[in-house]
């Protein structure tokens, strides 16, 4: 696959993503709230450390690349 394909692809996979998050942003609410999350809230900081949402981002883009870039 050259890298032309790759471009349209990923194009095409962000452009779904911002209609999703656009018309229905109730989809993806439970994003950001998983359990191993980390959110520290003080007086005068915020600190959010999201674990668990970039490990599940993590398996998602590896079975999607394993999926299409499979020869």
């Amino acid at each position: 696959m050259n890298s032309g394909k790759i471009f349209i692809l990923v194009g095409l996979a962000l452009l779904a993503l911002g209609l999703v998050l656009s018309f229905a942003p109730g989809l993806l609410s439970w994003f950001g709230r998983l359990p191993g999350d980390i959110r520290i809230d003080g007086p005068h900081h915020r600190i959010y450390i999201p674990i668990t949402s970039m490990i599940v981002v993590s398996l998602v883009l590896t079975l999607l690349v394993n999926l299409f870039l499979r020869r």
